[in-house]
Parts: structure tokens; C-alpha cells; sequence
């Protein structure tokens, strides 16, 4: 029985690919590499024979290369297996060093002003020695996709997830509230606030990430999105243009923690809260590092008081 071309594909096969696309020539990949243009050559060249066709055009005097049709799709997986043995590497240099370990984590900006930083600090008394490498996007979706791609370890999200090979864990509610400016008329209103109440009301809030933060979505009301007269990522900027009476925002309410001046932040009535939580891939266990850094999460959680 002969032995499947994956068995007999070599790592170095794909690191020697990937330099010389990088680089763009077999001299330049094998001065990178500390090897000899020869060994380069030859690495090419056993790997074309594996795959019974060429992977790299090569220019008279073979002064420059170029993908193959079969290069490029070997490409895509030869970067994800350097870039993960790079990791691989920088893990066990840093276990050499006593940081013992990297974990990867990604974030958006409401919970890494609120949540993140009380689960790091509980996190960091058991595990010192752990480089937390952080990663921040507006949208989780995004991060879901890194996470998907073992370019993250964990990463917070709000649920419902997107359909993916992730496990997850729930860590709490977050309501929505509507944010007024300290001298708006709205500002003296006691109680919850439902917004069908003030159809002139304009509003703000986050812009496109997925459906699921949307503020038509969460308020069941598509038509609300025509009341939207600014959208922004950054929580900074909404918060500001509230401030200056432009309108009033929908947020949640980590957004708005710890609370704000010269802002007023009002319950709203009929409006789903967001529920917040941490995910990690299915295809791999969860690290010692990773299962701690879960664990500091859902005790934060609980010890989170919101206000």
C-alpha cells in the first residue's frame, strides 16, 4: 500500500514555498533560510515530483518565480503551517524565558474597559508568567474568523454566534440604555424610556459589525433604522457627539462604564439585553492559561456590579 501524499509532505517543503514567494527567488529564499540555492532547488523540485505538477513558473535564468495555479492553493496552507510554527516556536522560547506561554486573546472596546480588566487581575495572580497578547476589533465577527483561523486562543463575544466550529461559554446580560446629553430635555426623565414614546428622537449608535448588534435588531424594529443619523465604531465618538447634543445613542451598557459627565444613561423598556460571553475553537482543548483565564472570566462576571 503506498503511502498518501500528506504523509510524505514535509514541513520544509512549505517553508521553502513560502520564502521563495516571499522573497521572489530561489537566491533570496535560500540566503533567508541558511540554506544553499541547490538545497532550495531541490526542495522545490522533490515537492513538484510528490505533487506530479509544477508550483512555480520560473523566468529565463530562473531570476524570478511565480505561482502556479497549484502554488497558490499550496500557498494558502503553507502560510497558515509557518505562521503556526512560528507561534509554536515563540511559545517555547518563551517558556525558556519563564513567561511560560502566550494566550491570545481577542476583544472589542465595551468589555475591554469593563470586564477584561477585572478578569486579568485575578487571572495574573495564578498565572504570572502568561503574556496576554491582545486583540481588539469593533465587530466580533471579525475576531471569530481569527479565532476560526488559530489566530486567536479566545476571544469575547456576544451571542448569538455565527455558525462556526467554536464551544463558548455565556458570562452575563448586558442591557441596552439610551445615552442623553446632562442638559437634554430627556435627561430629567424617570424610569425606563421607550423609544416608540419619542419617534423625533433621533439616534446613534454602532455601525455596520454583525446583525446581531444592529440596533434594529436588537430593538425588533426595523423601521428604527431610519432614526440613525450617525453610526461610529468607537464609543469615544458617540459618547462625544452626545455630550454636544447631536443626538442620543443606543448602547449597551458596558459601553457606558464607569459613567460618563456631562451624560445622562436611561433604562429602555422592551429591548432584548445582549448577552455577553467568551469562545474557543472546537479543533483544539483548552490550554491550562486559556481554561484559567475562562474561569477569571465567569467570576468577574459574577462579581460585576453594573451601575
Amino acid at each position: 500500500m503506498s503511502t498518501p501524499l500528506w504523509a510524505r509532505l514535509d514541513t520544509r517543503h512549505f517553508v521553502t514555498l513560502a520564502e521563495v514567494v516571499s522573497t521572489g527567488s530561489f537566491t533570496a529564499a535560500a540566503q533567508s533560510l541558511g540554506y544553499t540555492q541547490s538545497a532550495v532547488s531541490q526542495q522545490i523540485a522533490r515537492l513538484e515530483r510528490m505533487l506530479g505538477q509544477p508550483v512555480l513558473h520560473r523566468s529565463a535564468g530562473g531570476r524570478t518565480v511565480s505561482l502556479t495555479p497549484a502554488g497558490r492553493v499550496l500557498l494558502q496552507h503553507a502560510s497558515s503551517l509557518v505562521a503556526t510554527m512560528q507561534r509554536a516556536a515563540a511559545d517555547v522560547s518563551a517558556l525558556s524565558e519563564g513567561i511560560a506561554g502566550i494566550l491570545r486573546v481577542g476583544c472589542f472596546e465595551s468589555v475591554g474597559s469593563s470586564l477584561l480588566p477585572i478578569a486579568l487581575e485575578s487571572f495574573l495572580q495564578d498565572y504570572p508568567r502568561v503574556q496576554l497578547e491582545l486583540t481588539e476589533l469593533a465587530d466580533d465577527g471579525d475576531l471569530l474568523d481569527l479565532l476560526s483561523r488559530d489566530e486567536l486562543d479566545l476571544t469575547f463575544v456576544v451571542f448569538p454566534l455565527a455558525a462556526g466550529p467554536y464551544e463558548s461559554q455565556a458570562l452575563l446580560e448586558d442591557p441596552y440604555v439610551l445615552v442623553v446629553a446632562q442638559d437634554s430635555p430627556m435627561a430629567g426623565i424617570s424610569g425606563a424610556v421607550d423609544l416608540s414614546d419619542y419617534p423625533e428622537l433621533p439616534l446613534m449608535s454602532y455601525g455596520k459589525m454583525r446583525d446581531v448588534h444592529a440596533i434594529e435588531t436588537r430593538l425588533g424594529r426595523p423601521v428604527y433604522g431610519s432614526r440613525v443619523v450617525f453610526r461610529s465604531n468607537h464609543t469615544s465618538t458617540l459618547l462625544s457627539l452626545v455630550r454636544l447634543g447631536h443626538a442620543a445613542a443606543v448602547l449597551p451598557r458596558l459601553a457606558v462604564r464607569p459613567p460618563q459627565p456631562g451624560l445622562r444613561v436611561l433604562e429602555l423598556e422592551r429591548v432584548n439585553p445582549r448577552i455577553v460571553g467568551v469562545a474557543w475553537p472546537t479543533s483544539r482543548p483548552l490550554s491550562d492559561p486559556a481554561s484559567g483565564f475562562v474561569q477569571a472570566l465567569g467570576q468577574a462576571a459574577d462579581d460585576y456590579r453594573p451601575g
